[in-house]
């Protein structure tokens, strides 16, 4: 009987744990769109350089992105607005710099080869898209949700953390 039990808790966990992942790929491909959208609309009408649109189209999204999280796919209303606020601006900082400079990098990586460049150049106009797409994918499942689930949508209480692991050290040195 108890068995029975941890199983359906696993199977339950496994499905909760798949629906949040799922909710939170939606949640990003919302900001994603919102990301390209503003990254094509800033290159195309306004010409601005694709890296500089790259990183405010990750801004706006990253916005669009906490905004929702918060809300719908992590159910954080426990925690304090400020906290995640102050969490989700660290692990944002790292991802527009991943997504930033990671495009940058493949851009300028597949840019210098030629022979790429003649058959892609034939379903592909601008390249740095195609380094956006794989970039912000890699950044998404890699850094973003990790992150989010675990640090910034979760109450961590650091002070007591902090006088924990100080107390511990002290007893330590002690012996």
């Amino acid at each position: 009987m108890v068995d029975q039990l941890t199983n359906k808790d696993k199977v339950v966990g496994w499905r909760k744990e798949l629906w949040l992942f799922i909710k939170a790929q939606l949640s990003a491909q919302v900001a994603s769109f919102i990301d390209f959208f503003s990254t094509v609309f800033l290159v195309k009408l306004f010409f601005v350089y694709y890296l500089y649109a790259t990183f405010f189209g990750s801004v706006i999204g990253g916005i669009v992105n906490c905004a929702i999280n918060y809300g719908w796919v992590f159910h954080a209303e426990e925690c304090k607005k400020k906290h995640v606020a102050f969490k989700y601006f660290l692990v944002w900082t790292g991802s527009i710099l991943l997504n930033t400079w990671g495009t940058f990098v493949l851009t300028e990586w597949l840019t210098g080869m030629p022979w790429l460049n003649v058959i892609l150049g034939h379903y592909i106009h601008d390249l740095f898209m195609l380094s956006k797409v794989i970039v912000s994918l890699m950044v998404g499942l890699f850094w973003n949700f990790y992150l989010q689930k675990v640090f910034v949508y979760r109450n961590h209480n650091i002070k007591e953390f902090l006088r924990s692991y100080l107390n511990i050290k002290q007893n330590e040195n002690e012996l």
